[in-house]
């Protein structure tokens, strides 16, 4: 079966999505999470890639992208090569950890990128890792607590993705914050 093209041009704002085979773990306690973003911030840096919001989920990841003069599956591959490696000699298995490919879906427009953040930021409240809005700025694993002023890393694009939602900080992080009705919806969809 062919694989499907990929729009892999400068400047193109991706959201990326890698989850493990069968849905199994791919970060198995700390050390993995810490080493997944370790090698993100390097690669970031080293390739010029912008990160807008990122989330690691013990059986997946989101992270919205806007990519340069290198592309982006050049820093999925190195990414995704380099994580499964080790991970797979840490836990002394074989095989694939990731299930196919990663998956790419371009964000064309302005609006769909502020829910786009919240959508990806919001996975640890719709995963049960936390219960609130107030975990959620302190869950180690998403850029949301770095948005909102609690946490920090050099390679996450934090000004751009703040003034998508208002023109001063303060402002802009409690616009970025969804509604009591949007929370609700996630820990009762149904």
């Amino acid at each position: 079966m062919l694989k499907k093209t990929r729009l892999d041009a400068p400047g193109v704002l991706q959201h990326v999505i890698g989850r493990g085979i069968e849905r199994r773990p791919i970060f198995s306690c700390d050390e993995d999470y810490e080493f997944f973003l370790k090698l993100l911030g390097h690669l970031l840096e080293e390739t010029g890639i912008e990160c807008f919001a990122w989330v690691l989920i013990p059986n997946h990841f989101h992270l919205l992208l806007r990519t340069g003069s290198v592309s982006l599956s050049t820093l999925m591959r190195r990414l995704l090569t380099a994580y499964g490696v080790r991970y797979n000699r840490r836990y002394n298995r074989s095989g694939h950890l990731f299930q196919n490919r990663y998956k790419s879906i371009v964000c064309e427009a302005d609006p769909y990128l502020m829910e786009l953040v919240r959508y990806i930021h919001l996975n640890p409240i719709r995963a049960g890792l936390v219960r609130n809005m107030g975990e959620l700025e302190r869950y180690r694993w998403c850029g949301d607590g770095v948005l909102m002023g609690k946490a920090q890393n050099s390679w996450q694009n934090t000004e751009e993705v703040l003034a998508y939602f208002g023109n001063k900080v303060r402002r802009a992080r409690l616009k970025k914050k969804p509604s009591g009705t949007y929370l609700s919806y996630l820990s009762n969809p149904f």
